[in-house]
């Protein structure tokens, strides 16, 4: 038997594999990836794939980094492991902490390391709780979130996110939890000018305090752009509405980075693009380029000191936080993105090129709409261009046109009939070009295959 069916067998018999459909995996088979570089995937077929989705929004330096295979090396021969509990710690732990601090918004002095974003949400709402607990104030312990959003797959994580299908699965949710209007306007708001939808949700936040009682609510989560909810780029008006809206009331902000962190919009952090001043921030994927584990939570002064001076034992952790390997590769790739300038190059260079490539295919008889931000974007796949009618959800166009497009060379991710790409950040603007082109090929066979004309298609 080949590579590929010895492997489809093993894998159909024992692996259960993440966001699947297990049954329907079985049927069909994994594609098996061997091995990568540079932005590209490669599978036991022999076939080079460009990857569109940095692997889960995480592979920023691309792939076939030696220097962060050396770092894991030079660590697991020195320290392979060591907790950081019980008044110990070692100098990765540290030294990550310290460069994590110089990098974020000047507020955020403190890191409390984990093994995921997933986690990090978890300690998020540990923390909030804890921390107004101390202030004497118990009774702050509902966390506002927002509709469709994505903030992990524990059980914490789960119940901060607002995605339906997960909330339908697993039993009770995580109490003291309430989600608000995303900032989605093409998909719910076109009935307003961006401008006015964004004011639209910020006020339907303020209308959820007043609702709870401001008096009853610790925090308001979310990302800087949805990521995992569909590359949902926010109104400019968005933002700064809410800042004062969380001012007004004394509600601790936390700004979930785990996609956009690093790099992603063109700035260290997507808080620094939208200037915010979070109270605590998750981290993790760009952190290590994806090439071991880590995550975190950076934690405003505010919240730090009340911890460390009131607080006695904090009686949360993982065996994993801020594991040395870990932690040495994360070094070493913030040191190479700053070597190599890998920020301002998607700010000054790849971003631009990205949004004006990217937007071309607003014209395809498919797309409603073409947006970006820095190196994210969406496509939204319609039946009717004029109007933005959605297609029938029984026709499942997103997950066909991600089908087409693996099979034409590229990584493009569906969330519903949403096409998201969150390429490397070390794409260059040749494969930006190749990117688009491959792109624009998936969508004109998603339309034959729909049986839709193409006479008004722009010849690929």
């Amino acid at each position: 038997m080949t590579l590929t069916l010895d492997m489809q067998v093993l894998d159909r018999a024992h692996h259960l594999h993440p966001f699947t459909d297990f049954k329907a995996l079985g049927e069909e088979g994994s594609r098996i990836v061997t091995h990568a570089d540079g932005v590209y995937i490669h599978d036991s077929e022999g076939h080079r794939i460009l990857d569109g989705m940095a692997g889960l929004w995480c592979v920023n330096l691309g792939y076939g980094r030696q220097a962060l295979v050396d770092a894991a090396t030079r660590q697991m021969q020195e320290l392979p492991y060591y907790n950081n509990f019980f008044k110990t710690t070692h100098v990765p732990a540290v030294t990550l902490a310290d460069t994590l601090c110089r990098l974020a918004p000047a507020s955020l002095n403190r890191v409390f390391f984990t093994g995921s974003g997933s986690e990090a949400n978890d300690t998020v709402l540990r923390m909030v709780r804890r921390y107004w607990a101390l202030e004497g104030k118990p009774e702050k312990q509902w966390v506002i979130a927002r509709d469709n959003a994505y903030h992990g797959s524990t059980v914490a994580g789960v119940s901060l996110g607002g995605m339906a299908p997960m909330h339908g699965q697993g039993g009770p949710l995580v109490p003291g939890i309430a989600h608000v209007a995303q900032p989605y306007w093409f998909g719910e708001g076109r009935d307003q000018s961006p401008f006015e939808f964004g004011l639209s949700c910020a006020s339907a936040l303020e209308a959820k305090i007043l609702e709870l009682g401001e008096e009853n609510v610790a925090a308001f989560i979310a990302e800087p752009v949805q990521g995992a909810g569909g590359a949902i780029i926010p109104p400019d008006s968005y933002w700064p509405a809410v800042k004062k809206v969380l001012a007004k009331y004394d509600i601790l902000l936390v700004v979930d980075e785990v996609i956009c962190g690093f790099g992603r919009l063109g700035e260290w952090f997507g808080s620094q693009y939208y200037d915010l001043e979070p109270d605590l921030m998750s981290i993790a994927k760009g952190l290590s380029s994806g090439y071991l584990p880590i995550g975190g939570v950076m934690v405003g002064n505010r919240v730090a000191d009340t911890l460390i001076d009131k607080g006695g034992e904090f009686f949360h952790g993982f065996t994993y936080s801020g594991h040395p390997a870990c932690a040495a590769v994360a070094l070493k790739n913030l040191e190479i993105m700053q070597t190599e300038g890998v920020v301002e190059r998607v700010r000054d260079d790849l971003g631009p090129y990205l949004k004006a490539c990217w937007g071309e295919l607003a014209d395809h008889p498919l797309v409603g709409e073409a947006r970006s931000l820095g190196l994210i974007g969406a496509l939204e796949l319609v039946a009717d261009k004029a109007s933005g009618e959605r297609f029938d959800k029984s026709l499942a166009v997103g997950n066909l046109c991600r089908d087409i497009s693996f099979a034409n060379g590229l990584v493009m991710r569906s969330v519903g009939d949403s096409m998201v790409i969150s390429p490397p950040l070390v794409i260059s603007r040749a494969q930006i070009d190749e990117l688009v082109l491959l792109a624009r090929r998936s969508l004109d066979e998603t339309a034959r295959r729909l049986g839709l004309s193409l006479q008004e298609e722009h010849t690929a």
